[in-house]
């Protein structure tokens, strides 16, 4: 992932895409906590080195996104701490515990729902469908 714009720019070259309509990536993203996903439709790389690749080789950050969360749910002091971001990589290359798991095969029945949506409607009503925050 870290290399990937490489292969994105030259996959937008081959197929003459509008990156800004034509294409969506889909990565980790240790700013989110496991079990959550966000669509954005631009923005900064955010510290991740796949997103900074595809970024560098398009030229801007005009590609559309599904973040999908992997960071521990950590209690808020833990965070502040920066202890998320300091066992990221480690968390990362690490094997997954069988409940975290299970969270992830329920996100990403929820991502397929919002990447079909992406496709049929576009970003605007899936962000509004998939981007809210739950009430309590």
């Amino acid at each position: 992932m870290n290399l990937s714009g490489l292969s994105v720019a030259a996959l937008v070259r081959e197929f003459e895409a509008d990156p800004a309509k034509d294409l969506l990536v889909i990565y980790d993203e240790l700013d989110l906590t496991l079990g959550t996903f966000k669509i954005r439709e631009r923005g900064s790389p955010a510290g991740h080195n796949g997103a900074r690749s595809i970024t560098g080789a398009l030229g801007n950050q005009e590609w559309l996104r599904l973040r999908i969360g992997v960071s521990p749910d950590l209690p808020p002091e833990a965070i502040a701490a920066g202890a998320g971001k300091r066992q990221g990589r480690d968390y990362l290359l690490s094997p997954m515990r069988k409940a975290d798991l299970t969270v992830l095969d329920e996100v990403l029945d929820r991502v397929a729902t919002a990447t079909r949506r992406l496709i049929e409607q576009g970003p605007g009503p899936a962000m509004n469908e998939f981007n809210r925050k739950d009430k309590d």
